[in-house]
């Protein structure tokens, strides 16, 4: 049987290892039958709705992140729509904490060298169990944040190295028993470090062994959330700050009317509403609405 959630506005699937998504319930069963798998979106579930506001979570996301930065805790699992500010959440606070990002690398940086603690590395797109293996192990006391990497929590091997790296015995012991190959990688190490996993999958999609391990934080959130997020952020400062305060106050405005029709709400949306509020003239709001709408 094939488990359907109803996550932001769309109904979301595994069939086969693969993510399927499709706004309505006919489509979901179509792809369903047509895939020979038993199912169906009428009885898709839905996300328990949090008693926690949308930015309350977020700066959960922050605590969590402190704490493992702080030795108590080897992963954290943030989870929800993309867009929003779950990667920026987490770098930010490494940062705050004394954490340098080596993702990306100078010159002087070999191949094979192994990151101090007070460094951390974020690893985008798709990884091998064996790619895994030597991350783990060329960061074995350093911060891993694998962002929108979800190759890794879906295959089995790579699984089973994360369970032995998240444990909770007082040794994390990881080993790859197979041919290795390469003389610089041993077969047995022990990992120190630490985890942070950035999703977009819903927390129901991912292994309950990696969730059990970990300290977990769904940002999943309605149309309205999203809108109240986007318009925190912008009251922050820290948004477009050279740009003019009333231009970013009209395109959330003009967001916030459309919300329902904006075919994707992210801060991608509000950067580009406001730019075409600060460069487009009179016409502004037609042309930022046929482009946020189609």
């Amino acid at each position: 049987m094939t488990q359907v959630t109803f996550v932001n506005g769309k109904y979301v699937a595994t069939i086969n290892g693969k993510t399927v998504k499709r706004t309505k319930k006919e489509h979901m069963d179509y792809v369903l039958r047509k895939a020979g798998v038993q199912g169906s979106a009428a009885e898709a579930s839905t996300p328990q709705e949090s008693r926690f506001s949308i930015n309350e979570r977020f700066g959960f996301v922050g605590d969590m992140v402190t704490m493992l930065c702080k030795g108590a805790q080897p992963s954290v699992i943030i989870t929800g729509p993309g867009g929003l500010g779950k990667s920026y959440t987490v770098t930010k606070t490494l940062e705050a904490n004394g954490f340098k990002d080596m993702s990306i690398l100078d010159d002087s940086f070999e191949v094979g060298t192994k990151t101090a603690k007070n460094k951390f590395v974020v690893v985008k797109g798709y990884s091998t169990p064996k790619g895994l293996y030597r991350l783990l192990y060329e960061n074995k006391d350093g911060v891993i944040v694998f962002d929108d990497c979800d190759s890794v929590l879906k295959d089995p091997v790579s699984l089973n190295l994360l369970k032995g790296a998240l444990d909770s015995y007082s040794r994390r012991i990881i080993s790859w028993r197979a041919d290795i190959k390469d003389e610089d990688l041993p077969t047995t190490f022990e990992f120190k470090g630490r985890v942070v996993f950035i999703s977009n999958l819903a927390s129901t999609q991912i292994d309950q062994a990696i969730i059990t391990r970990s300290m977990a934080v769904d940002l999943s959130m309605t149309t309205q959330q999203k809108v109240e997020r986007m318009r925190f952020i912008l009251q922050s400062g820290e948004f477009m700050p050279t740009t003019n305060k009333q231009f970013k106050d009209d395109a959330i405005a003009l967001i916030e009317e459309l919300q329902d029709k904006v075919k994707e709400l992210s801060l991608r949306t509000l950067i580009q509403v406001t730019k075409i509020r600060a460069n487009a003239g009179a016409n502004w709001r037609n042309l930022a609405e046929y482009t946020i709408c189609g």
